[in-house]
């Protein structure tokens, strides 16, 4: 049954009006998964281990993080499994339309467009196919039933090909290398790996622990904890290949417990220069083909961009605040308060809160079914929570968000009266 479809006993009328409250509630709802896609940037670990620990000589956490520092693969192809859980709220179907919405794909966008298509990385399994030789020639597949997806990053030409669609995004990277950087979805272990360790500082223990085998490789795990009580971090692991010093594996685990947020690693990799061709793309005959400079016309929009490093193959439009001590740079008027694993984002929408409760009318209700209604010194709002991110929306429009609980929002809010 498609998503929202009625039963014998819906009007037409009806569902439209449904479809409607649920487009309604993205609009809310997209703060909350954009940041928690960013969050999911901080890092992953290593479980899932190949087989036996490899004997590997000691190595101190620090020597350890710069030898991943140090590491300059700039060639290799393999196979990443990427599989994330954020405990997105629950819109019957929505929220896998939410995150390529807050990647900024409209009405009229090309399937094929990056910027909207690496975006659903954010949520499931998947499996990928990786290519790389030097900083201008990559490729990224995202394999699906009887279809696949391409990114291909040649010179300065960058293709996206969604075979499914038979369309077709073609757009140039940037000569800036600086240009894109933080903006697009991660989709390596090596993407994950260097997000987690700009959250490393004064807050956080780091520590080697032991040895692993990931796709036949011999590596060590690196451990980060945050210090801190009151984070929805538990524990970030990294497999770091014992003889180039690139992550292999990640795997974030919440402070609540259970599976993993998000575990991406090889399955299977091979640092041989790949074969020219890989990275030579023709659109196929009857294709649909975007190009970057028609991409926003009419909505607005800047067109993505993609820079010139392995793997950075689409950016986002806008920037999405990050864990840390960097958490919330980027975004008008965002100020943050706290440190470390600790720090909470704030910001004033301009609105009028969320609609909820009677005032709102059936839309109310529904939100309300989607997050926890809280109160304090601040007034009254909205609480959006995610298995590591939670976001406390005000009535009078202001919005409170980062990795910690629920309580420490409403804490924080009442502190800002």
């Amino acid at each position: 049954m498609a998503p929202y479809a009625s039963d014998d006993s819906t009007t037409g009328g009806e569902v439209d009006e449904q479809r409607s409250g649920r487009r309604k509630a993205a609009r809310y709802v997209v703060p909350v998964t954009v940041i928690g896609v960013a969050a999911a940037t901080i890092g992953l670990v290593p479980a899932l281990a190949d087989s036996g620990d490899p004997d590997l000589p000691k190595i101190t956490a620090q020597q350890l993080i710069e030898k991943i520092a140090k590491s300059d693969v700039q060639q290799l192809s393999g196979t990443v499994k990427i599989s994330t859980d954020l405990g997105l709220p629950n819109l019957g179907g929505l929220e896998s339309g939410l995150l390529s919405g807050a990647a900024g794909q409209g009405e009229g966008g090309s399937s094929a467009d990056p910027t909207a298509k690496l975006t659903e990385l954010a949520s499931g399994t998947h499996t990928l196919r990786v290519a790389a030789d030097g900083p201008d020639r990559q490729k990224l597949s995202l394999l699906e039933n009887a279809a696949e997806y391409s990114v291909i990053h040649n010179g300065k030409d960058v293709w996206g090909y969604d075979s499914k669609s038979n369309e077709v995004y073609h757009g140039t990277s940037s000569k800036s290398p600086e240009h894109g950087k933080d903006q697009q979805p991660p989709a390596t272990p090596k993407d994950f790996a260097e997000e987690a360790l700009k959250a490393v500082d004064d807050t956080t223990s780091v520590t080697v622990d032991g040895t692993a085998q990931v796709a036949g490789r011999d590596a060590y795990k690196l451990v980060v904890k945050p210090k801190q009580s009151g984070s929805t971090v538990g524990a970030i692991s990294v497999a770091v290949d014992a003889k180039t010093g690139m992550p292999l594996k990640f795997t974030l685990t919440p402070a609540s417990g259970g599976a993993a947020v998000v575990d991406v690693g090889f399955t299977k990799v091979s640092f041989a220069k790949p074969a020219a061709s890989t990275f030579d793309f023709t659109p196929p005959k009857g294709a649909k083909v975007t190009e970057e400079k028609d991409a926003g016309k009419g909505s607005g929009e800047t067109p993505s961009k993609a820079p010139g490093k392995p793997f950075d193959l689409g950016e986002a439009p806008g920037h999405a605040p990050k864990a840390g001590k960097d958490f919330g740079q980027g975004h008008d008027g965002m100020k943050t308060i706290g440190e470390g694993w600790n720090a909470i984002a704030i910001f004033d929408t301009g609105g009028e809160g969320v609609p909820s409760g009677k005032a709102g009318g059936e839309f109310g209700g529904f939100i309300d079914s989607l997050g926890d209604k809280v109160h304090g010194k601040f007034g009254s709002g909205t609480v959006f929570s995610t298995r590591l991110v939670n976001a406390l929306v005000t009535d009078d429009g202001k919005v409170y968000a980062g990795l910690v609980t629920k309580d420490a929002l409403v804490k924080a809010a009442d502190a800002g009266k």
